[in-house]
């Protein structure tokens, strides 16, 4: 299918070929027939891309702190190497999308095949949506009438935060598509609406709906409201603008009567003065989007409604008030339409989006009874007898920033990307020379000549995912962890030993020289290792934290920890014990130190925090044997002390993941031992069971 992208790198608009995506739980697969195209939005987007490197970096003042702090922590060259593998990641466009439903997934009762539908999906020409961003259109409204519900929906919650009341009189600031609409939608509730653009096309459309238009370009705006209300000030303000200076917010502040309420729904400078704010008890809010329920995971991708008679308006709502808005003749959208445009010819629209003085462009698409292919051929090459054939099941952060660089040189066969959009697996694909990217797990599976399959998808599905490779004769590698639980790592372990297949876990630490060099010098002598991880603070709502999806930070990360502990000591976990900070310890597990008595003798500290300051060192390992002790510093330093020939190794940072590629893929080849034995694999993952079920009962866990 074709699918508009922009690379944050060039700036570059392109219409790519990608896999359409499929259905999944929750989800319904929609066939685009228009979209709308945000030109404030996709403008800021574009010309943010095509800025140069120091524009972008004066744009983004957080992330650049951000970059300083992890030169600071892993070196110049591993960051540059982060930043342009980020600027590289292609950007899909669009959010205003409407077509007929194809099918629907697991789970979804609403909507049914042929349904005409209004939803955010992306410029497209198959969309894949959760049903509650998914919304009916009225028979009596056009597809290119109801690609305005999105960002109808945009402004809708910002008059929705605005609470505002019969003939209260309130300004626009802005008049742009949200700008439009949202005037529109105040005048139906029935408010006097002074609208302020410097466009007089704008303005005098504004007109035609009963809204009072000034420019600001021809005098006062402040006097001129003040003027309007008989020097009261408007009872709010709606800023639907998009622009870098301060003067907007300032003028706001000004034209407003004492305990006004300012919206910001656009992007502007927001230097804001305590004096004018102060003086007038002003309200200020900023809008989030489409309404309620935006960025809720729970919500949006888990289908999970908030109660009507609690959270009357969701985003979902507020896409079905707007198109009723438009059904009921409310709000006029056919003016606002400059252009519609086939989806070949977008840079008609993308190619002048930067002077562009239309108010909304369509893009249409073709109708087609074809079936969407799933999966697309970059290239022919030819597998046969070829060993170390690669499927990859996952194009997140980790695939593209540390796996596809790892595997460089390693001699692997690329055959398979597949990601669930479509796009960023595709974007490395091509980038890394893969012959076939896809949303199709299915067809990496049955294919004979894919013998080593990499699992890098979120942690819920890992173990899922190794089952099916292991019945589908598949060797496995899948990144930490295996299993979030002893249910799914019961149907792991005999899944394996029905298959015979190797199952390979990505703790990559053990492969690091560092790691290695520790190993060798230590021997088999028993030993107390303790290992820091200063982890970092993750917000409470990024989905590493829901033990369902992502099993939490102990099960999810510090069994690389464990893993480590249990390849250095020679032996197996047999008892785990586990305390964490805070008053209930148990709903927080970001803080805390893990106890383990290893079967030899040995034993191991983890101390897990995410508390500590950015600017000290990530990881730390100590270990005492024999009146010995080594000291590594972050894998990049190790300091021996009591070792004959032995005082220090330096590298740049070095976590191991190109020699266990490396090594992965040469085993894959030749056969032999599996580099980790799988015992090993379950006993860690069980020991990271084990400390939450420690940390729950307040006991020493046996293995």
């Amino acid at each position: 299918m074709k699918q508009i992208i922009q690379s944050f790198k060039t700036g570059q608009t392109i219409l790519e070929e990608v896999p359409a995506p499929q259905t999944s739980k929750g989800t319904v697969l929609i066939q685009t027939t228009h979209s709308l195209v945000s030109l404030g939005t996709e403008r800021m987007l574009v010309e943010f891309g095509k800025s140069n490197l120091i524009s972008k970096a004066r744009q983004q003042p957080d992330k650049v702190k951000q970059v300083v702090d992890k030169i600071k922590t892993e070196g110049l060259l591993p960051t540059l190497e982060a930043v342009f593998n980020k600027l590289g990641e292609p950007l899909p466009l669009g959010y205003c999308n409407v077509g007929r439903v194809i099918a629907v997934g697991e789970g979804v009762s609403e909507f049914k095949v042929g349904d005409r539908v209004a939803s955010n999906g992306q410029h497209a020409e198959f969309v894949a949506i959760p049903k509650n961003l998914v919304a009916h259109i009225p028979d009596n409204v056009t597809d290119e009438q109801a690609a305005f519900t999105v960002i109808g929906s945009i402004g809708l919650q910002g008059i929705r935060l605005l609470n505002p009341t019969l003939g209260e009189t309130i300004v626009v600031t802005g008049l742009g598509l949200i700008g439009l609409l949202t005037a529109q939608l105040l005048a139906a509730n029935g408010c006097k609406v002074i609208g302020v653009d410097v466009d007089d096309s704008k303005l005098n459309l504004a007109k035609q709906w009963g809204i009072l238009p000034f420019n600001p370009k021809n005098g006062d705006v402040v006097k001129f409201v003040e003027e309007q209300t008989n020097g009261i000030g408007a009872d709010g303000v709606i800023i639907t603008a998009s622009a870098k200076t301060d003067e907007i917010i300032s003028q706001a502040a000004k034209m407003s009567r004492k305990r006004g309420r300012i919206i910001l729904v656009g992007v502007i400078g927001l230097n804001l003065s305590r004096a004018e704010f102060y003086e007038k008890e002003l309200s200020f809010q900023v809008s989030c989007s489409y309404g309620p329920g935006r960025y809720d995971e729970n919500y949006e991708n888990r289908g999970n409604d908030y109660p009507l008679p609690f959270v009357r308006w969701t985003e979902k709502r507020n896409f079905e008030a707007i198109l009723q808005a438009i059904s009921s003749g409310k709000v006029q959208v056919d003016e606002m339409i400059t252009e519609v445009i086939p989806l070949n010819e977008y840079l008609k629209i993308y190619g002048e989006i930067g002077s562009s003085k239309s108010i909304a462009s369509i893009l249409k698409y073709e109708e087609s009874n074809e079936t969407p292919k799933t999966t697309i051929q970059l290239k022919e090459v030819s597998y046969t007898g070829q060993k170390g054939v690669i499927g990859i099941i996952g194009a997140g952060n980790f695939t593209k920033m540390t796996m596809l660089p790892a595997l460089k040189g390693s001699g692997a066969q690329y055959k398979y990307i597949a990601s669930k959009g479509g796009v960023t697996g595709t974007a490395m694909a091509q980038k890394y020379g893969f012959s076939h990217s896809t949303t199709n797990v299915e067809d990496v599976l049955q294919d004979t000549e894919v013998d080593l399959v990499l699992i890098t998808t979120r942690h819920n599905l890992h173990a899922n995912m190794t089952v099916k490779c292991l019945e589908a004769g598949k060797h496995v590698f899948v990144e930490k962890p295996l299993a979030l639980n002893k249910e799914e790592l019961d149907k792991v372990i005999e899944a394996q030993q029905k298959s015979g297949k190797t199952v390979m876990v990505g703790f990559n630490r053990r492969f690091s020289p560092h790691t290695e060099k520790m190993k060798a010098l230590l021997g088999n002598s028993q030993m107390n290792v303790i290992a820091t991880m200063n982890a970092g603070n993750i917000p409470a709502n990024v989905w590493v934290h829901d033990m369902l999806v992502g099993g939490g930070r102990i099960i999810g990360e510090a069994c690389h920890f464990i893993d480590l502990i249990t390849y250095l000591t020679g032996s197996k976990v047999k008892a785990v014990c586990m305390n964490a900070m805070g008053i209930n310890p148990e709903e927080n597990t970001d803080n805390a130190s893990i106890l383990l008595k290893y079967e030899n003798g040995s034993t191991g500290v983890i101390n897990y925090f995410s508390n500590g300051s950015k600017a000290y060192s990530k990881e730390r390992i100590e270990v005492y044997s024999q009146e010995r002790t080594l000291i590594m510093d972050n894998f990049r330093a190790t300091n021996g002390y009591g070792f004959k020939g032995f005082s220090k190794l330096k590298t740049a940072l070095d976590k191991g993941h190109k020699n266990q590629f490396h090594k992965l893929i040469s085993q894959s080849k030749s056969g032999g031992n599996a580099l980790i034995p799988f015992d090993e694999i379950v006993n860690t993952t069980q020991a990271s069971f084990a400390a939450i079920e420690s940390l729950q009962k307040g006991q020493w866990i046996e293995l």
